[in-house]
C-alpha cells in the first residue's frame, strides 16, 4: 500500500490547540561551535545574515552547511511548530508541528544566499512531502525560512528554477514549506555538530543526483 503523507504547502501538520505545551524555558546551548569556534547563539558580527534550512535529519544538513567557505556558524533546532521550546522526543512525537532545522550564519560576501540553496536543493529530495529516504514523520519535511523578503523573492526564484530541473528529470513537485519568518528553537546541546563528535552516525538525506543550474549559485 502506498504511504500518503500529508502536503506541507496544505495545512500545517498539527493545530495550535492539538500541540503539546512546551515550556517557557530556552534550551542551553554551548557558547562555540565544536568546529569552526564561533558563537553558537550570537551575537553573530555586523553584515552577517542568518536563515534556517530544512532539509531532513539536522545532523547531515548542518555538517553540509558547515563546511562551506562563507558560513560563520551553524547550529540545529526546529522551525515552524506550535509548542515553544520542544524537546527532541517530543518533536519525534509529530505532536509539536516542527521539522528539524538548521541555522546558517553566513557571510553574503563571500557566500551569497543562492550559494546556500544550492546546497540546499542538491542535498537533499525535496519532493519527497513528509519524509527524506528512509526517515519518516513531519519533522522530516522539507523547508525554508528566509527571514527577509529579499531572501525570500531569491527562494522562490531558485524554487522554480531548480522544479524545471526536476521536472526534466522526472521528479514531481517540489513539496518544501517556504515561510518568510519562524520562530527556531536550538535543539540540546548533544545534537550540536553531531557528526563531527561522531563521525560514523547515521543521517539518511541524500540528493536526487538533478543539479542546479547556473541560475542558482556559482
Amino acid at each position: 500500500m502506498k504511504i500518503r503523507f500529508p502536503d506541507p504547502h496544505s495545512n500545517p501538520p498539527i493545530s495550535a490547540t492539538e500541540a503539546l505545551p512546551g515550556r517557557s524555558e530556552a534550551t542551553p546551548v554551548p557558547e562555540s561551535h565544536f568546529v569552526l569556534g564561533t558563537p553558537l547563539a550570537g551575537p553573530y558580527p555586523e553584515g552577517i545574515q542568518v536563515t534556517h534550512l530544512a532539509m531532513g535529519c539536522f545532523w547531515g544538513a548542518e555538517k553540509l552547511f558547515w563546511q562551506l567557505p562563507g558560513v560563520y556558524s551553524t547550529a540545529v533546532g526546529y522551525c515552524a511548530g506550535q509548542t515553544p521550546n520542544p524537546t527532541y522526543q517530543e518533536v519525534c512525537s509529530e505532536r509539536t508541528g516542527h521539522t528539524e532545522a538548521v541555522r546558517v550564519v553566513f557571510d553574503p560576501e563571500t557566500l551569497p544566499f543562492l550559494g546556500l540553496l544550492r546546497t540546499f536543493w542538491e542535498g537533499h529530495d525535496p519532493t519527497q512531502g513528509m519524509r527524506q529516504g528512509n526517515d519518516l514523520g513531519t519533522q522530516y519535511r522539507s523547508g525554508i525560512y528566509p527571514g527577509s523578503s529579499e531572501l525570500r523573492i531569491v527562494t522562490d526564484e531558485s524554487m522554480q528554477i531548480y522544479q524545471a530541473e526536476l521536472e526534466t528529470a522526472g521528479y514531481g513537485k517540489i513539496t518544501t514549506e517556504i515561510i518568510d519568518s519562524t520562530t527556531f528553537y536550538f535543539a540540546e546541546e548533544y545534537h550540536q555538530q553531531y557528526l563531527a563528535k561522531n563521525p560514523a552516525g547515521y543521517c539518511g538525506i541524500g540528493g536526487t543526483g538533478v543539479t542546479c543550474p547556473s541560475g542558482i549559485g556559482s
